[in-house]
């Protein structure tokens, strides 16, 4: 979706427009090789998600990188909503940064969006996954997770990748001029400041400590603004707030799909206030979800949630080795969005593990046109 008026740029005039905009019908997910036995780049695959489509839960589109062990990971776009008002702009070229190299590919998704293709290589040894300095690899990761998600927006809408010393500087600022990073995630006093990503990503003002083996990877907010949606990767639940009274986040829907904490697992729970029992494994379609629940994906309209069950292949490989040897799995979620509440769509599974190259660990999911975790209103 180019733009929903003529005379304008990409995307939505708000985010409540956004809700009104089309239903998903493809969704791109960078799937990674790397820390598995199969020798192949990382690829991004497209998948029908279309229940009238006969090619529903299936790949139809994969496009493989020229190079092995990139590490794929999160994804961002060319332009975004807030170049709505500029007619000149197209949202049109998907970012793929590799976190194991210094590679940035970028995708055309809009000659084709059902057959994208390579449109360009950045190489630079100044990437900023590269960056020197004291930092550890996660503080790296938050920086080029950063330039993924506001690089459409500096420079007037236009992709500028030589940015490291500018996302350094707004890091420093952000996290080093108002407050310690470690007073931050530690202190549950600090007044709604909520972080729900183990010094990995900030979305609004809404975070979530992170004091437990739950092990929150993702988290999101409807176009709304009604509900909070966050994974526990270890903990192997999903879990939907309504945030309307902000300071009083209320759970209103949870869902166990997989997880380390499992009946005939490994790990005994001794005690945990919220569970009766512990869960069961998760069998959808004749298939054993392996791993935990991960990266999150809302529809516009708030009413599907998808998700996938890989985190980073080499903790992929200690937590979860199944994971690994049979590859990950998309599942949607289907959302009550009156009351509050979570349920396993059983007519929806996109298995990886069946990829012709070998079981794959799709990641990220992406919307052509824009989704609630890209799009930017500024």
């Amino acid at each position: 979706v180019a733009s929903t008026c003529s005379g304008c740029g990409p995307g939505y005039k708000t985010p409540l427009d956004a809700m009104k905009g089309p239903r998903e019908e493809i969704v791109y997910l960078p799937c990674i090789y790397r820390n598995t036995d199969i020798q192949k780049p990382d690829y991004l695959a497209t998948v029908d998600v279309n229940p009238q489509s006969p090619n529903f839960c299936k790949v139809i589109h994969r496009l493989p990188m020229p190079n092995r062990k990139d590490e794929l990971h999160h994804s961002g776009w060319n332009a975004c909503s807030s170049c709505y008002d500029d007619p000149s702009k197209r949202r049109n070229r998907l970012i793929l940064p590799s976190l194991m190299s210094s590679r940035i590919y970028v995708v055309d998704v809009g000659t084709d969006p059902r057959t994208p293709r390579l449109h360009k290589v950045h190489f630079s040894k100044h990437s900023v996954i590269q960056e020197p300095g004291c930092m550890n690899t996660l503080i790296v990761m938050v920086l080029t997770l950063w330039m993924n998600i506001w690089v459409s927006n500096l420079r007037n809408c236009d992709i500028f990748l030589n940015i490291v010393s500018v996302m350094y500087k707004i890091f420093k600022f952000l996290f080093f001029s108002h407050f310690s990073p470690f007073n931050f995630f530690l202190d549950s006093s600090l007044t709604i400041c909520y972080n729900g990503k183990m010094l990995k990503e900030i979305r609004h003002s809404f975070t979530h400590v992170f004091l437990a083996i739950g092990l929150i990877t993702d988290i999101l907010i409807s176009l709304d603004d009604r509900f909070l949606y966050f994974s526990n990767w270890l903990h192997g639940d999903i879990r939907q707030y309504d945030i309307t009274d902000r300071r009083n986040p209320r759970m209103v829907g949870q869902v166990f799909l997989g997880g380390s904490i499992l009946k005939d697992g490994p790990v005994k729970v001794l005690e945990d206030k919220e569970l009766d029992s512990q869960p069961t494994p998760r069998i959808l379609k004749g298939k054993r979800v392996q791993g935990g629940p991960q990266m999150l994906q809302l529809s516009l309209d708030g009413r599907r949630l998808y998700v996938t069950t890989s985190l980073y292949s080499a903790w992929d490989k200690q937590f979860y080795p199944d994971l690994v040897k049979e590859g990950s799995v998309m599942m949607q979620i289907d959302v009550d969005t009156d009351k509050g509440g979570l349920k396993l769509n059983e007519n929806f599974l996109v298995d990886f593990g069946a990829e012709p190259d070998g079981p794959a660990l799709a990641h990220e999911l992406r919307y052509p046109g824009g989704d609630c975790t890209s799009d930017i209103w500024l």
